[in-house]
């Protein structure tokens, strides 16, 4: 298929690259355009504004936050204006529920069609074209830009028509995986004040209890006090979060450890994590226990 990709960050990067190994003929738009060199040399297009990303079957935005889609999607040069009728945008970003509802609406009065399709997985899950992908949108315009999709994915998950299903899916486990993160980091930090080695009692919980990725992933981190280079950068997990209480709030679900994890984030950032990875939530719960 013709595919144009918007956002060429570490998740946007490994997912072109994944693209095109699927055989898809890819354009590809970056605000920094010399991110796009390596994907040029390997037979992307590099296009200079937005608009020139939306000449094919679908266009895929991987961007920071609702700010970040609204202006390539509502500004000047931007995807509605420029989208052929009948064409899909997929928007694979963690985007509030209350854009992706405004994004199904203008498309459809546009004439194009939305499909919202967030993924879970790091950055080098998305290089390997493994990532789980969430889908949600009308049947027909899921159906045709799922093979694009699979080109990235482990494994698409279908979430019914309404777009901001897979958004909200999104964040609920966004929201799952912070609060594991913390868990992690106050249990290792009592382990480690405790004088117990914390690697062994990570060896074990990994094996035992908790044998699942995210607590396999993030442990390592945690005990090897290794923050950078972000695979997700703390900022944006204030931001996932944030758009997690904000669903809660809009649906009447308190939310309380949601809460707590925005105030570790935002303890993290005020001192000095901006360029951290979120399992520096951990050096949070080291330094509040005094080491």
């Amino acid at each position: 298929m013709k595919v144009g990709l918007i956002g060429l960050g570490l998740m946007g990067h490994g997912m072109a690259e994944s693209l095109l190994r699927g055989g898809h003929e890819l354009t590809v738009y970056n605000r920094t355009a010399s991110k796009a060199d390596a994907l040029v040399a390997k037979g992307a297009r590099l296009a200079k504004t937005p608009a020139d990303a939306c000449r094919g079957d679908v266009v895929i935005t991987m961007l920071a936050d609702d700010a970040a889609v609204e202006e390539v999607t509502f500004g000047a040069h931007g995807i509605l204006e420029n989208l052929s009728v009948g064409a899909v945008h997929v928007s694979a970003s963690t985007i509030s529920v209350a854009l992706a509802d405004r994004l199904t609406i203008e498309h459809s009065q546009s004439g194009k069609h939305f499909v919202s399709a967030p993924v879970f997985g790091r950055p080098q899950v998305a290089a390997a074209g493994q990532l789980n992908i969430l889908a949600a949108g009308a049947a027909e315009p899921v159906k045709r830009v799922l093979p694009v999709l699979e080109s990235m994915a482990q494994k698409v998950w279908p979430f019914g028509e309404r777009p901001s299903a897979a958004n909200l899916v999104k964040l609920s486990g966004n929201f799952m995986i912070f609060a594991a993160v913390e868990a992690l980091a106050e249990s290792i930090a009592l382990i480690r004040k405790g004088g117990v080695d914390e690697h062994a009692f990570v060896d074990l919980m990994t094996s035992t209890l908790f044998a699942a990725p995210i607590y396999k992933g993030y442990a390592p981190l945690i005990t090897k006090q290794q923050y950078q280079p972000p695979g997700f950068a703390a900022p944006l997990g204030l931001k996932d979060v944030r758009l997690a209480l904000t669903a809660g709030e809009s649906l009447k679900v308190p939310l309380p450890l949601g809460s707590l994890v925005r105030d570790k984030f935002l303890t993290l950032l005020a001192r000095g994590g901006e360029g951290d990875d979120i399992a520096a939530l951990g050096k949070v719960a080291a330094e509040q226990a005094g080491m």
